[in-house]
């Protein structure tokens, strides 16, 4: 099968992106990080595309009249085939939704539907985990739909809540879950085939 190309939407430190970047050049994962699109012209992500000579692009509604259509645009000229948030913090806009449907992927610090929605990223889930004093928690990785947090769960994987911990080791454990379990799922995802080139 070809490899088919990733597009990457991200605003700040990239582990996510970095992630499955690593796991193409080692050929865990048929596919080409072929392009990095951010909202935040000051992320980590931005830099870390720069270093792996990966094309990106700032689009924000400063940059661009409408950001919806310019990202649309560019994944076209990239002939992107899968979108994967990393960490990207702006709601996703229908056209681009249509244009690439069910072929957008999400990774989510919790087991949602728990710990989701607008506000419910970062260490907002893990101080909610904490502060409901929850067992468990994990990590998620989702279809992007027109709600946040709402499409199709593709993986979960629990990870156990320490008594002592704090919302710095939890997040510390839930992103090196999220780590593996994003670049496991996009080797399913693709090796199954429910990526097609058009």
């Amino acid at each position: 099968m070809d490899k088919i190309n990733i597009g990457f939407l991200v605003s700040h430190r990239g582990t996510n992106m970095q992630a499955v970047i690593n796991a193409c050049h080692t050929h865990i994962l048929q596919a080409v990080p072929a392009v990095v699109i951010t909202n935040n012209p000051n992320c980590l992500a931005l830099k870390k595309a720069v270093q792996a000579s990966i094309p990106h692009f700032v689009v924000n509604i400063k940059t661009h009249a409408d950001p919806d259509q310019s990202m649309i645009d560019i994944c076209k000229s990239k002939n992107i085939d899968l979108l994967v948030l990393a960490g990207y913090m702006k709601k996703v806009g229908n056209e681009l939704l249509t244009t690439f449907h069910n072929r957008i992927i999400n990774i989510h610090p919790s087991l949602l539907p728990k710990y989701g929605g607008q506000g419910m990223y970062g260490r907002y889930v893990h101080e909610a985990v904490l502060d409901a004093g929850d067992s468990k928690t994990g990590a998620t990785v989702h279809l992007v739909n027109q709600e946040y947090d709402k499409g199709s769960i593709l993986a979960q994987e629990i990870v156990n809540v320490e008594q002592l911990d704090t919302v710095e080791s939890l997040a510390s454990r839930v992103l090196a879950i999220e780590h593996k379990l994003l670049v496991e799922t996009l080797n399913k995802f693709i090796s199954q085939e429910l990526i097609r080139k058009s």
